[in-house]
């Protein structure tokens, strides 16, 4: 399908600002704009760690779903600019919130703020749960050194080993988790992000036992690690606000995906291809780093065929960015301009659905 077709009408319901649509877009056959294209679906966004854990205990053990205990959480990690990994999950999570709203989304969040305390990995689990979303996508990015590591970069999906002893969660993460998880890895390749070449990856993929959301939550779960704070370049990508940006419409245009053209299972053939990497530290769902010492494999380039179109668009933005930062752009997206959001939504739903996927 044309992917800048929906990662341009996406960009504009993120900032639900007067971006104008490129002619291979507006050539599409536009629906009725309705404002309300995500209507009844419910999203349930996890942004990783915490502003702060004043008054826990994160070394409280608590269930890991495989009849074992873990941490309860940790700070995450923090990227070579210092900035901290809550803070950049919370900004990505942010935006990721006004663009799903804008298409009539109901969207949970497992934090209400970016300064206190946001519960334990199992009560972040649990509330995904009582959620009843049709997906949940938790949010972070690696870290595989204190300090700089050129050699490891890259996105990645953690997928858990199945089978899972819950027979909900088993149910949910081996059918529409999974799902969802390739659709996910899908939209970070076409968007010309990399995926990682450390910790047992395989195209984008890690299947891991040892990381306690998957296990625990029984609705379709997505766990992305948007790439490793340890890398100078990707760093650099995830404390910027148009690097935090190109993330953001990223993701959505995965939970977009799977909401409007995902079903109630998808195949496993991919667990096997993507080793497990059970020996390998703690995901940063509640690790600071996930060192590794395993040898970097050859990483296929992908192409990023959209680019200049993204420098287009960040070009116009960029005074906005400056003065207003990512708040600025939330706050964008209001009853005012809903109508304009609804336009350019009806565009992205004609094109996806038209071309039957991703």
């Amino acid at each position: 399908m044309n992917r800048f077709a929906i990662k341009a009408g996406l960009g504009a319901c993120v900032l639900g600002a007067s971006v104008l649509i490129p002619a291979q877009v507006s050539a599409e056959p536009a629906a009725t704009a309705t404002g309300t294209e995500l209507s009844g679906m419910t999203v349930f966004l996890d942004p990783g760690h915490q502003g702060s854990s004043e008054g826990h205990d994160l070394a409280q053990q608590v269930n890991d779903g495989r009849g074992n205990t873990k941490d309860c959480q940790t700070s995450g990690m923090t990227s070579l600019g210092g900035v901290p990994e809550h803070t950049i999950n919370w900004n990505v999570s942010q935006l990721v919130k006004s663009s799903l709203e804008s298409l009539g989304a109901k969207v949970v969040l497992s934090r209400q703020d970016d300064t206190g305390w946001g519960g334990c990995v199992d009560e972040r689990a649990r509330a995904a749960s009582e959620s009843n979303a049709d997906v949940a996508v938790s949010i972070h990015a690696d870290s595989t050194a204190q300090g700089e590591d050129a050699s490891k970069h890259g996105f990645h999906m953690i997928i858990p080993s199945l089978p899972i002893p819950d027979e909900k969660a088993d149910a949910a993460q081996s059918g529409g988790g999974l799902e969802a998880s390739k659709m996910m890895r899908d939209a970070y390749k076409s968007d010309g992000f990399v995926p990682a070449n450390y910790a047992g990856v395989n195209d984008g993929l890690q299947t891991r036992a040892d990381v306690a959301g998957p296990a625990l939550t029984q609705v379709p779960l997505v766990f992305v690690e948007m790439g490793n704070g340890s890398n100078k370049e990707d760093s650099a990508q995830l404390e910027g606000t148009d690097g935090q940006l190109k993330h953001a419409i990223t993701i959505t245009t995965g939970i977009v995906t799977y909401l409007l053209t995902g079903s109630e299972s998808a195949p496993a053939e991919e667990l096997a291809a993507a080793p497990a990497a059970t020996t390998e530290p703690e995901a940063s769902e509640d690790s600071a780093s996930s060192t590794t010492t395993t040898t970097p494999k050859a990483t296929p380039k992908s192409a990023a065929p959209d680019s200049a179109q993204f420098s287009e668009l960040m070009e116009m933005l960029a005074p906005l960015l400056e003065v207003e930062g990512l708040d600025g752009l939330q706050d964008l997206v209001n009853d005012k301009n809903l109508g304009l959001v609804s336009d350019l939504a009806s565009t992205l739903m004609s094109v996806i659905t038209g071309a039957g996927g991703n």
